[in-house]
């Protein structure tokens, strides 16, 4: 059993959040219980997963996506106003951590994605460095990256070939991070992974030669809140779960 206060200090000084310009707030986003037993975490705070923790006698929900988002209307209606209340029913703390979760050199996404796949980063790009370039330990080609892709993360990419060069320097940054495409190309890489592609991904990728495999957001996202959580769990002596909500985006 550990407090809240003590969870919140230990997630604090591990992922850093002051050190970020986010999309929201990080850290504890609804206060539930003041001791914790069991954290389970999870891609999203969706409905599905606020009572799958429920159901599952969760004092804490560890997140990628939370609630709250800049620009957000803000008013508790609808379907935030239904989320909010079944953790409160429930006496569930919720914390959400975005930009820090992707950035974390050993627990974050895009570390652990990099594991998944057997890529092994020696460099950071884009901004606020989220995104990470390395290497497969050698040159391959793309049909390997994507089979690679494909039996780890459940799915087939969406694959736009490059000029056909061995892929000698991927760069990979985890869910939406399309927009990240140039700074990857300028970083000098051979293929870009990511979850999403938009229109201009695909004219870039023919034009400059350099390989776009859209992954999909969530498939790339599962790994970070687990990694952070058992750590965590480990750390303080709680108990803890990952539940998957398959999301096909």
């Amino acid at each position: 059993m550990a407090a809240r206060a003590e969870v919140e200090t230990f997630l604090q000084q591990l992922l850093a959040p002051e050190r970020f310009k986010d999309y929201g707030p990080n850290g504890l986003q609804v206060e539930g219980r003041a001791e914790i037993r069991k954290v389970v975490s999870g891609v999203t705070a969706s409905l599905a997963l606020i009572d799958a923790a429920a159901q599952a006698g969760a004092d804490m929900l560890l997140v990628h996506h939370g609630l709250f988002w800049r620009g957000q209307d803000g008013r508790l209606t609808g379907w935030l106003k239904a989320r909010v209340e079944r953790l409160m029913d429930a006496g569930i703390n919720l914390f959400a951590y975005h930009l820090p979760l992707d950035a974390h050199p050993e627990f974050g996404n895009n570390a652990r994605l990099g594991i998944e796949l057997g890529l092994q980063a020696d460099g950071r790009f884009g901004e606020q460095d989220l995104g990470f370039i390395g290497h497969a330990g050698g040159a391959i080609e793309l049909k390997e990256l994507q089979e690679r892709v494909a039996q780890r993360l459940l799915r087939p990419p969406l694959a736009v070939p490059g000029d056909g060069r061995p892929l000698r320097r991927i760069a990979w940054c985890t869910g939406g991070a399309q927009g990240y495409f140039e700074s990857a190309i300028a970083a000098g890489a051979d293929v870009y992974l990511t979850g999403e592609i938009s229109e201009p991904q695909a004219h870039l990728a023919r034009e400059t030669g350099v390989a776009f495999l859209a992954c999909g957001h969530h498939a790339t996202e599962r790994y970070g809140a687990p990694a952070v959580a058992g750590h965590l769990a480990r750390s303080l002596g709680i108990e803890h779960r990952f539940i998957e909500i398959e999301n096909p985006a």
